[in-house]
């Protein structure tokens, strides 16, 4: 599959005008090969696995939250990159996850060719149904090169998403607890 990548990139490259061989080029395609085996490898990750082996019974029922974890990922219809932070919440019901596995639960979803409305529902849905918490909320904030670089170009527009499960989408109190405690500076 790395060959037939590679070849692929050369092929554009010369499709484009360049020359695939001249000296600033002869390794890219070895190098855009790695970048995107490395972009896209949360196709062959599990967030199920990642997230079966962290959970833990704890009466806890207080709000947890992880914010500002960077978010990259590209753009299906352009295959340029979008970045930002997302943040993350739940309500426990008697389960929690260890810290870490939220953000690679974010990450295995990010790397993948995306949508920001789906990346958000993606994680969404992965802690629904393996936290089995009372709620959960995802919120999205990024910046898109496909809209800044090309199209329109608009340079400080930031697209805003969220996702919200639950009592964090029946119950108004906990949905603004959440959006409040994201905005606050933290530690």
């Amino acid at each position: 599959m790395a060959e037939r990548i590679r070849d692929l990139v050369d092929a554009m490259l010369r499709a484009l005008g360049e020359d695939p061989s001249r000296p600033g080029l002869q390794r890219t395609s070895e190098r855009v090969e790695k970048a995107l085996t490395f972009l896209s490898q949360g196709y062959a990750q599990d967030p199920e696995e990642i997230l079966q082996k962290a959970i833990f019974d704890e009466r806890y029922d207080e709000m947890v939250i992880v914010k500002d974890i960077e978010v990259f990922s590209l753009c299906e219809h352009h295959m340029l990159p979008f970045f930002g932070r997302c943040h993350v919440g739940y309500l426990p019901k008697g389960r929690i996850v260890g810290v870490s596995k939220i953000p690679r639960v974010v990450d295995v979803y990010a790397r993948r060719l995306q949508l920001q409305e789906r990346l958000t529902t993606q994680i969404a849905d992965a802690l629904w149904r393996h936290l089995e918490p009372y709620g959960v909320g995802v919120v999205i904030e990024a910046r898109h090169l496909c809209m800044m670089m090309r199209g329109v170009e608009k340079q400080n527009s930031v697209m805003t998403t969220s996702a919200m499960r639950g009592v964090f989408q029946s119950e108004r109190a906990t949905r603004m607890e959440f959006m409040e405690l994201i905005r606050s500076h933290g530690a």
